[in-house]
């Protein structure tokens, strides 16, 4: 059986407010064809479908539009776990349709445990598979919380909630195996994050848990899952160096960090384990730009020569203050197939902020100023200040008279 593995498509996704909806479809076309191409019989994508818990209309759209042409094709079986930011109730509301079609939707940890588990069959109604299809696990799922725990045993609680999740998930596909009465592959999903991650600044992941980055150990996982299928990292990556411990990473570049970096989706054939990876093409170049105007409109000027739609992100770090900068980069690229999306003059945000403070150190304040300043960034209202800050100045005075 050949299993295609991807995730993190984040559909809806934009990039300084510019939508991406060609780049999505122009993606999900190409993964119809590569499902057809390499003869695929089953896709699983590891959660973050949506880049947000309310998609637009054009995103759900694509996303039904892909599920209805792909479960004509080879592909005779379709997996789906929620992610972190998908709404488990928008995937769930049609996973009993979805499920006539061979689509198998999980949007959240369900109430009974066994409903994860899933058994593949091929033509002949053969088992081939056992999925384990695991989703993103909430807070909730995972662990209850007991009055005066540290954030330590919520921790602690948290990683022994998601390895005994996987265990008994494990045990209950080990009894089918011997109810089959032979070993077949165990696939298992995931959306998390693995200790020994990498992942980039800026790349828009968030924190999975309240207070804590929850890192999952490889031993969270068992021996007995032939394959794990990871969603959550945006880098295609393997966990601890395992060849069957994968992240496909997501197939569209989410921020201009990423820009050099190569997408994968992965193909996995399950009698012996082995992956391919396979690189997903770029649907829209993407350009960071770094440096003095000189270098910046160099830059320029020499992709116009490539004659290709290239969105721009500009960070201008030359020594002199120009006021123009906008202006003369607009310029620069008027008439061209560049588009620039954000520029960055740190020279004049400095110079703003030098020119907006007399005071520049936390030594140089007395603490009604740094108060004051409190009150001011979290614009608290003027006729509420009043009354903050006399009780400030009893505090602080209780506070003295205490240390006298």
């Amino acid at each position: 059986m050949k299993i295609l593995h991807t995730s993190d498509w984040h559909l809806g996704h934009k990039l300084y407010g510019r939508p991406r909806y060609e780049e999505f479809a122009r993606f999900l076309q190409w993964l119809e064809n590569c499902v057809e191409e390499r003869n695929v019989d089953t896709l699983i994508v590891a959660g973050d479908i949506f880049d947000s818990q309310t998609p637009s209309n054009r995103s759900l759209a694509m996303y039904y539009g892909f599920l209805s042409r792909i479960s004509t094709t080879c592909c005779h079986h379709i997996i789906i776990i929620g992610g972190n930011h998908d709404s488990p109730m928008l995937l769930n509301a049609p996973r009993d349709l979805l499920h006539y079609l061979n689509i198998h939707v999980v949007g959240s940890a369900p109430q009974i445990i066994d409903d994860e588990l899933i058994i593949l069959y091929d033509e002949n109604d053969i088992p081939e598979a056992i999925i384990l299809a695991v989703p993103y696990l909430r807070d909730k799922d995972i662990r209850s919380s007991t009055p005066e725990e540290s954030v330590n045993d919520k921790q602690h609680k948290m990683l022994q909630g998601i390895r005994d999740h996987y265990f008994t998930l494990a045990e209950l596909a080990s009894a089918k195996q011997k109810q089959m009465g032979r070993k077949i592959p165990v696939i298992a999903t995931g959306h998390l994050f693995c200790q020994g991650g990498q992942t980039r600044e800026g790349d828009g992941i968030r924190e999975l848990y309240v207070g804590t980055l929850v890192h999952v150990g490889l031993d969270s996982f068992p021996a007995s899952i032939d394959y794990l299928a990871l969603g959550h990292l945006h880098m295609p990556q393997k966990v601890a160096n395992q060849d069957n411990r994968r992240y496909s990473g997501s197939p569209l570049t989410m921020n201009f960090s990423e820009a050099d970096q190569v997408k994968k989706v992965l193909l996995v054939e399950s009698n012996d384990i082995t992956v391919q990876e396979v690189p997903v093409p770029c649907f829209q170049s993407l350009q960071n730009i770094t440096g003095d105007l000189k270098h910046i409109l160099h830059t320029i000027s020499t992709l116009i020569k490539k004659k290709q739609s290239i969105l721009l992100e500009i960070h201008y770090k030359g020594d002199d203050l120009i006021d123009d900068l906008q202006e003369q980069i607009t310029s620069a690229v008027k008439d061209s197939q560049l588009e620039v999306l954000r520029i960055s003059n740190k020279r004049i945000y400095d110079h703003v902020l030098r020119q907006s403070t007399e005071i520049k150190t936390l030594e140089e304040l007395n603490p009604n100023q740094v108060f004051q300043q409190c009150l001011d960034l979290s614009e608290i209202p003027m006729e509420q200040q009043r009354e903050l800050i006399l009780d400030f100045k009893i505090c602080l005075d209780a506070l003295q008279q205490k240390e006298q």
